[in-house]
């Protein structure tokens, strides 16, 4: 009897060892282990960010679903939050722009040493291009071999200079989600030319009044946002209009700052204001009276931002046939240039609250799993609707399924067994390694910086050591030359 209770007992015993082991090897690929106090305060981040990469996912299913799950005239409030799930790109905006802003911010605030623009470069290149380069070419293998024809390599070429956002030929073709890759990518070519542009505009501003001159700056950057992206939907829908210069100098103009739904500049800069006050938050130099102001502010901002972002939804629902909110019908007109502002500041806001609140309005945002989540968002959002595809076009079929319900189950299912592993997947073999290996080079050049620095200085000092008794000779020999005289 005994034996047979350990044979029994055998297969159960592999299974928790081979889960402990996922379970370790895991944590040492997240690196869980090594996040210090200071890094846990900006983790909850990569919960926000798991939050986005679902939101976006929920958006694409429900949309290969058919958006049917519920009557949209019946459910108007649900439909247009559920509708709203692709709104979890502006939170990607939002996000880098508070994480790539700080340490410019650090700088233009207290005057500390300037972030090296080779290591920005650097550091974004190997952060993106492995990964996006790796999913576009297993695409067009397995996928897409259109795109090694001769007839689309030009089209192949603005996927591979990351202006597919700014030609309809291209715009959510191949890969939908790979737009919004072409404008982070842009957004991180001009961000260090914003900072030192923002600099120069602040190099006589008094440091007390620092914060307040850069959030001038950024509230400019808002406002050219929204005046490109007002005058870009005029063009496109006056193909013959145009300004100063013959309409196909300002196509080329417009390629390049407008593309076909906006460069999101407003987006960024929403999340730039935020990462501008916690980097201000959290100097020794600053007062615990703005501290304390903002954790105090913290549960209005959460509440506030939920309220932006329910209108925001409302309001992206009504846009689209067949509607549902008339009393928005007024606001129509303004939809295409405003809407993403407004939604932007929902969402930075709900950032601030989360960033200045208490520990329970953390805690979600801390959970591991969350986390983890975060942390293969970049893969999540290039493979997952690619995958989703692929199981809508070769696998549900065999189903013969009927029931709307069961087959928007089996799409998370299947997202859960395979897209998330292969996300997974992709982290480890692709993203890490670069991101590692980044780090390195980062640590290398910021050393012969350093290097670099204290020998000039330590150059300066000997030449006034020398300078030094030059002077007191040339001063003694005046002295003494006036003496016989």
């Amino acid at each position: 009897m005994n034996s047979l209770i350990a044979y029994v007992r055998y297969p159960f015993l592999w299974l928790q060892f081979i889960f402990q082991r996922i379970g370790q090897w895991l944590a040492n690929l997240f690196e869980e282990g090594k996040q210090d106090t200071k890094k846990n305060s900006i983790a909850v981040l990569d919960g926000v960010r798991a939050c986005a990469i679902l939101f976006v996912m929920v958006f694409h299913i429900n949309r290969i679903t058919g958006d049917n799950l519920w009557s949209s005239s019946e459910n108007s409030l649900a439909s247009s939050v559920s509708t709203a799930g692709g709104t979890g790109v502006t939170l990607f905006f939002v996000l880098s722009g508070f994480l790539l802003f700080m340490p410019f911010a650090k700088a233009l605030l207290f005057n500390t040493q300037w972030p090296l623009n080779r290591v920005f470069y650097l550091r974004r290149f190997l952060r993106i291009i492995p990964g996006y380069y790796v999913s576009l070419l297993l695409l067009i293998l397995f996928l897409h071999p259109e795109y090694l024809h001769r007839d689309h390599l030009k089209d192949l070429l603005l996927f591979v200079t990351f202006f597919m956002d700014s030609s309809r030929a291209t715009f959510r073709q191949l890969n939908g989600p790979f737009w919004t890759l072409a404008t982070e990518w842009q957004f991180y070519m001009i961000l260090p030319l914003i900072a030192l542009g923002i600099a120069l505009l602040m190099r006589r501003v008094p440091m007390r009044k620092r914060l307040q001159g850069v959030i001038l700056c950024l509230a400019g950057i808002i406002a050219l946002g929204l005046f490109v992206r007002y005058w870009g939907f005029y063009y496109q829908a006056h193909p013959t209009a145009t300004f100063l210069v013959p309409r196909k100098y300002l196509n080329i103009v417009l390629f390049f700052t407008f593309g076909i739904t906006g460069k999101y500049t407003e987006d960024f800069a929403a999340g730039m204001v935020v990462s501008l006050c916690y980097i201000y938050a959290q100097h020794p130099s600053t007062g615990k009276k703005f501290v304390r102001t903002w954790e105090r502010l913290s549960p209005w901002l959460w509440g506030g931002g939920m309220i932006v972002l329910v209108f925001s939804a409302m309001w992206h629902f009504n846009a689209n046939p067949p509607g549902g909110w008339p009393f928005l019908n007024g606001l129509l007109p303004y939809f295409n240039w405003l809407s993403e502002l407004v939604l932007a500041s929902g969402y930075a806001a709900c950032i601030a609250a989360i960033l200045f609140g208490s520990p329970g309005l953390k805690r979600p945002f801390e959970w591991p799993l969350l986390r983890w989540i975060g942390l293969i968002s970049y893969s999540l959002y290039m493979w997952h609707l690619p995958l989703l595809d692929v199981f809508g076009t070769y696998v549900l079929p065999h189903f013969h399924i009927q029931n709307h319900y069961f087959a928007y189950s089996l799409y998370w299912i299947w997202a859960l067994l395979v897209i998330f592993p292969v996300a997974l997947l992709s982290y480890a073999m692709v993203e890490k390694p670069w991101m590692k290996l980044g780090d390195r080079w980062r640590r290398s050049i910021e050393k012969n910086h350093r290097e670099k620095l204290a020998s000039q200085i330590e150059a300066v000092q000997q030449e006034k050591v020398v300078e030094r008794p030059l002077a007191i000779d040339r001063e003694m020999a005046r002295e003494q030359e006036a003496v016989s005289l």
